[in-house]
């Protein structure tokens, strides 16, 4: 870059921490004088606003071209994908409430389960759904509604049982052979699925446990869960869409069809084909907050990248991990991978694109460095992964935040699994062989 493209490339990142700023910034100030639910005072979507007109304002050409710009990132195949999820889980979530299964389910869940294996029981079962539907997305809005009643029946602090959900859905998201982070990380470092997955299985195995022995200490005692009569039979859609996510099916197939068999299931009692449709409605309405920043964050990320705002991070990070290539190229190597990722992903808050954009780049760092390409892929996947696990501004976060009416950075601080993950990953990269 000359000094002139390198001005733009910095300028094109002033909107992201303006945004970053704002979204954090007022959300910390009414925590701190006391005002409950701080972080909803001012909506995600409102927020970023300001930073959307300033890469108006800094990126060159037309009103028209800038308004192409930003329409082709809110297009994004990844973006849409996301956000159709965010309507079927919510609908989903909404159904399954009204009909009666998110009782059902928790009530026989609590009839099997002893109070003190309950959060690791979360993390195992959101864990298990994530590795088999292969989105973090689709299981958080499947798993959250059972997990707050849980959490509330045992008296679990929601901050942790949240922290609980995210953690086993950023395992699978992460270990899921077919999770489109694994897709694009392998498919970028050209590797085989299965080589990447048993390359990241150890690391992921090792922070599971750790994580699992966490969550045993924060569980309550057995005295503070109290059991319900249930019906077992309005728990089937949960187990339906778990069964068919083990399967492999679709995770559009499988939130669809765990719509419509709550439905049917509720309309065989006093539940209502009217109420069936309103409920959905509701559901769809429910993801509003989330949907729209999704696709404002979308068209954002568009302005940086054309603006050269990632490539001048892939280029700063490079030059970062000279300093360790004088002890171990190979090493370096890997830390920059991780680092390049991490760094695109507190921009993009999305792990599958954050990997999309920095493939090419990770892929000739692991060449120079001789990092094979299923380490490489692996370091891709688990550390964007990490990054979303921790994002307050996350889509995961988000989501759980809005599930459980709590703050979403208060989300990001009990995701035991993504924090250990990390600690995991660096003695990887540092103590064995690629």
């Amino acid at each position: 870059m000359n000094l002139v493209n390198t001005t733009i490339a910095k300028l094109s990142i002033l909107p992201l921490l303006l945004f970053v700023a704002v979204f954090l910034g007022v959300g910390i100030y009414f925590e701190s004088v006391g005002v409950d639910y701080a972080f909803y005072q001012v909506p995600a979507p409102i927020a970023i606003i300001p930073a959307i007109i300033l890469a108006f304002c800094l990126h060159r050409g037309r009103v028209s071209e800038k308004v192409e710009v930003f329409v082709k990132g809110i297009g994004h195949s990844n973006i849409i994908t996301m956000c159709l999820i965010y309507l079927l889980a919510g609908a989903f979530s909404t159904v399954a409430s009204a009909t009666g299964g998110v009782d059902a389910v928790v009530n026989a869940g609590l009839s099997l389960v002893s109070a003190n294996f309950l959060l690791p029981g979360i993390f195992i079962i959101s864990a298990i759904v994530a590795t088999a539907m292969g989105t973090s997305m689709g299981t958080i809005g499947a798993i959250a509604p059972i997990a707050l009643a849980v959490s509330t029946k045992a008296g679990i602090d929601l901050n942790i049982m949240a922290g609980a959900v995210i953690s086993g859905a950023m395992f699978g998201d992460n270990l899921s052979i077919i999770s489109d982070t694994t897709i694009a990380a392998t498919r970028s470092q050209g590797c085989n699925m299965k080589d990447k997955f048993k390359e990241n299985f150890n690391m992921s195995l090792i922070a599971a446990i750790i994580t699992m022995v966490i969550l045993f200490f924060f569980a309550p005692s057995p005295e503070s869960i109290e059991v319900k009569d249930f019906n077992l039979i309005l728990a089937i859609p949960y187990f339906f869409i778990l069964l068919l996510a083990i399967l492999g099916v679709n995770v559009f197939v499988v939130l669809f069809a765990g719509i419509l068999i709550a439905g049917v299931i509720g309309m065989m009692g006093d539940y209502t084909f009217l109420a069936f449709t309103k409920d959905i409605y509701k559901g769809f309405s429910s993801m509003q907050e989330i949907f729209l920043l999704s696709l404002l964050i979308g068209g954002l990320s568009e302005f940086i990248r054309e603006g050269g705002g990632l490539e001048y991070i892939s280029k700063t990070i490079q030059s970062l991990t000279k300093i360790v290539s004088k002890w171990s190229e190979k090493i370096a190597d890997q830390l920059g991978i991780a680092l390049l990722v991490s760094i695109t992903n507190l921009c993009v808050a999305n792990n599958t694109v954050s990997i999309i954009i920095v493939g090419p780049i990770a892929k000739r760092l692991a060449a120079s460095g001789e990092v094979s390409a299923k380490r490489s892929a692996s370091v891709l996947d688990i550390f964007s992964c990490i990054t979303q696990g921790l994002l307050p501004y996350g889509a995961q976060a988000l989501l759980l935040g809005a599930s459980f009416k709590i703050a979403p950075i208060e989300v990001v601080t009990s995701s035991y699994y993504c924090v250990t993950l990390f600690f995991v990953a660096l003695s990887f990269i540092f103590l064995r062989k690629s």
